[in-house]
C-alpha cells in the first residue's frame, strides 16, 4: 500500500467514516489514477475537471456513482491534499426528482413466494417487515433480536447511528424457525461458504446472493416493476403510512436524519387502511403459514 494511499485512509478513519465508506472514497481515488496512469498527487485541476466531463458523458455513470466518486476524490484532494480546488465545488450531478418504485402487499407476497431458498427468502422477508437495508439485514446478529419487546436493534446503520424498529411477531416466529436450522451463535445469517458449517461461520452471508435471489424471484413473479432489494424498503414505508402510522415514526424506524427524506412517501400512498403492526403482521403471516 502507497504511503499516500495509508494517509488518506488514517484520514478516513479520524474523520470516522465508516468502513464501507473508506473503500468506496478509496475506489474512487483509485479508478482515478488508472484512468490518467499516475499517482493522483501529479493530476491537475484540468485533468480532474475533463475525468467528471468522462464519467458524465461518455461513461454515463448515474448519480449515484458519480457523487460517490466525487465525494471520494473530493475527501482525498482537500483533506489528505490540502487542496482547494474550484472543479470539486461544481462538479457535482444535478438533483434527481424521481420518485422510488414502490410494489403493492400483494406484489412483495408474489415475489417472496418465489425466493426458492430458505435463507434469502427469509432474509428479504425480514428486510420488509423492519424496512431495512439490504446490509442492515443481511448482518443482524441474534442479540440483536428483543423477543420479550418485539423489537430489533439496528446496530451503526447509515451515518452510524443505531435504531430500534418493531418486529411482528410472525416475523419473529419465521427467525426463530429459521436460527434452529443452523444454531449460529452470532449471526441471524450467516455465511453458507464457511469451510466447515454455517453454525461455526465467522461473517454473515453476502449481500450479492440475496440481490441475485430477489431479481430472478421478481421475473418469476411476473411483477413488471423495476424493483430491488431496497424497493422492499420503499414499500414498507408506504405501506405503514397507508395504515396511518405518523411519518414522524416511520422516520424513526428508517432511521432518516431528515423528514424531508421520509415525507417522499406521502406521494406513493393510495389508502388508509389499517394500523401499521396489524398490516406487516398479516402479510408475513400469510406468507408463512
Amino acid at each position: 500500500m502507497s504511503i499516500l494511499r495509508q494517509k488518506m485512509i488514517e484520514d478516513l478513519q479520524l474523520r470516522g467514516l465508516s468502513p464501507r465508506t473508506q473503500e468506496s472514497y478509496v475506489q474512487a481515488v483509485r479508478q482515478l489514477a488508472a484512468h490518467y496512469h499516475k499517482s493522483p498527487e501529479q493530476i491537475s485541476e484540468e485533468e480532474l475537471r475533463q475525468y467528471f466531463l468522462f464519467l458524465k458523458n461518455d461513461k454515463r455513470v448515474s448519480r449515484s456513482t458519480h457523487t460517490i466518486a466525487l465525494c471520494g476524490i473530493k475527501f482525498f484532494y482537500e483533506h489528505t491534499l490540502k487542496r482547494e480546488w474550484h472543479t470539486l465545488e461544481f462538479a457535482r450531478p444535478a438533483k434527481e426528482k424521481k420518485l422510488p418504485v414502490v410494489l403493492s402487499m400483494q406484489e412483495v407476497g408474489q415475489i417472496l413466494n418465489c425466493v426458492h431458498y430458505m435463507r434469502y427468502r427469509v432474509c428479504l422477508t425480514t428486510i420488509y417487515a423492519c424496512g431495512l437495508r439490504l446490509l442492515e439485514g443481511v448482518s443482524l446478529q441474534v442479540k440483536d433480536i428483543d423477543g420479550q419487546r418485539k423489537m430489533v436493534h439496528i446496530r451503526q446503520g447509515k451515518g452510524s447511528k443505531d435504531r430500534y424498529v418493531p418486529l411482528a411477531e410472525a416475523a419473529l416466529t419465521m427467525l426463530r424457525r429459521y436460527w434452529t436450522t443452523h444454531h449460529n451463535p452470532t449471526w441471524l445469517f450467516p455465511s453458507v461458504h464457511f469451510p466447515y458449517a454455517p453454525a461455526q461461520a465467522s461473517r454473515f452471508m453476502h449481500e450479492t446472493g440475496v440481490q441475485k435471489a430477489f431479481r430472478a424471484a421478481l421475473q418469476e413473479s411476473g411483477v413488471k416493476k423495476d424493483a430491488t432489494v431496497h424497493t422492499l424498503r420503499h414499500s414498507y414505508a408506504t405501506h405503514l403510512l397507508e395504515a396511518g402510522v405518523n411519518l414522524r415514526v416511520i422516520q424513526g424506524y428508517l432511521g432518516h436524519a431528515s423528514p424531508e427524506t421520509t415525507a417522499i412517501y406521502t406521494h406513493l400512498t393510495s389508502t388508509v387502511n389499517a394500523q401499521a403492526s396489524e398490516t406487516i403482521n398479516d402479510i408475513v403471516a400469510k406468507l408463512w403459514r
